[in-house]
């Protein structure tokens, strides 16, 4: 599926128009092209301040955020990439701890571009060249990397030396890419394993562990896996880690959902089994804290969407684009609602698993609003509502959020939950005027 990105800048958006144009508008996996391209910019890749590589279905960029929380209390400058973009393509980028400026973006861009043109290089390749010329010019203590999609074959596998790599949650999703089973996909992640290099994991079943292990013994990586190498415990109002000759107690995240829980001690993990950046304990209970993810259970405050719900009612955002994403929203849901009826108003792009979703989230819903994604290929809001109806949820459809949410009943407090795709909720976060900084 085509990435999409606009930008207000017309220095920048001069230049997504000429990547849309020269690039082959689908993802394509492949380290070839990144690797001819890096080459003709001077292999940026490999000056590179030091680098963390987290893959996972579910929970690699909240695994990111902890990491970057984390780093970033312990009083050092951090470069992120990540994707995809809620709002602004600019999001994707933060270079020593800020999003990137229009105007380097574009200038970047640009350059990228031109040593480019030849080797139709996908939107996400010629976004990571950008990434790397960027962090390579700019000093950081640390770079963290968010594998696009898979592992193996990603772009961001192309970095030969991290000082660490991470696998978060697995789960069924990119089928067509990364293969119809756990036992591929666990495969295709654990191929960011490099040869000396940590590979810190969380516990898997033991076919998926056996796969993982297998990989990285084949590139000559030591495995260290929740359960083995280390353990988190999470209470009412805490998390534990432990390893070997060390243990730390946090407070429970920000971030909402038991499976936060998890990705942060994931974090500390790996923070814990590299030895390239100096974290004292202070800053790995500080990343609980500090760490912000948008649209990952994200509750929305003042703006004109929560103005639009009764009062006393909660408006809440989240990704939730397959099956194992969904599991933690209903725990959550169930938590939140306290006797208030929950209504979801949901998009979802035509390449995922709606039937499942919906059947995971049904239980705690009142009522479906569903909409259309707009820009992209979508389940047909009707489809989605014949669905959740199979599960004795009732629905609707509605042409925009705004207009979903209109439709909420406004003679009692209410929890909504905007979800099914990331490309919705950077609308939702638009109509609330909360764009992620």
């Amino acid at each position: 599926m085509p990435d999409h990105a606009t930008s207000s800048s017309p220095a920048v958006q001069a230049q997504l128009d000429r990547l849309t144009a020269l690039s082959p508008g689908a993802d394509i996996l492949g380290l070839e092209r990144i690797t001819a391209l890096l080459s003709r910019l001077g292999d940026p890749h490999l000056s590179l301040p030091p680098v963390f590589h987290v893959a996972g279905t579910n929970g690699k960029g909240s695994t990111c955020a902890f990491l970057r929380a984390a780093i970033e209390a312990a009083g050092h400058s951090v470069h992120v990439y990540s994707s995809p973009h809620l709002v602004r393509f600019n999001e994707r980028i933060r270079i020593a701890g800020s999003l990137i400026k229009d105007d380097l973006l574009a200038a970047l861009l640009e350059e990228v571009l031109d040593h480019a043109a030849d080797l139709q290089a996908s939107f996400f390749e010629v976004t990571t060249a950008a990434a790397f010329l960027a962090f390579a010019r700019t000093p950081a203590a640390a770079t963290i990397v968010e594998v696009g999609l898979g592992g193996r074959l990603d772009a961001t596998n192309v970095i030969p030396n991290p000082v660490v790599t991470g696998i978060a949650a697995l789960g069924i999703d990119h089928q067509s890419f990364l293969g119809d089973t756990l036992l591929e996909i666990a495969g295709e992640k654990a191929g960011i394993a490099k040869r000396g290099v940590p590979l810190v994991t969380m516990d898997y079943p033991k076919v998926l562990r056996t796969k993982i292990a297998a990989v990285a013994d084949a590139a000559g990586a030591p495995v260290f896996a929740r359960g083995s190498a280390w353990t988190s415990e999470t209470a009412r109002s805490t998390v534990r880690y432990e390893d070997e000759g060390f243990s730390v107690v946090t407070n429970r995240p920000r971030l909402v959902g038991a499976h936060q829980s998890r990705n942060l001690a994931l974090a500390i993990a790996m923070l814990r089994h590299q030895g390239a950046v100096h974290i004292p304990e202070a800053a790995l209970r500080a990343a609980a804290d500090w760490a912000h993810w948008p649209a990952r259970m994200q509750r929305l405050s003042d703006g004109p969407l929560l103005a639009s719900l009764s009062a006393g009612s909660e408006l809440w955002l989240d990704g939730a684009h397959n099956p194992n994403a969904a599991i933690p929203v209903e725990k959550a849901l169930r938590r939140i609602a306290k006797g208030r009826p929950v209504t979801l108003v949901m998009g979802m792009l035509a390449n995922k698993d709606s039937q499942s979703v919906l059947r995971i989230l049904s239980p705690s819903l009142s009522r479906v609003i569903a909409v259309p994604v707009e820009g992209h290929a979508h389940h047909a809001p009707a489809t989605l509502v014949a669905i959740a109806q199979t599960y004795d949820v009732p629905g609707d459809t509605a042409p925009t959020i705004a207009q979903g949410l209109a439709m909420v009943p406004k003679d009692t407090p209410n929890v909504v939950l905007i979800a099914g795709s990331l490309y919705l909720a950077g609308e939702a976060l638009v109509g609330n005027d909360q764009l992620p900084d």
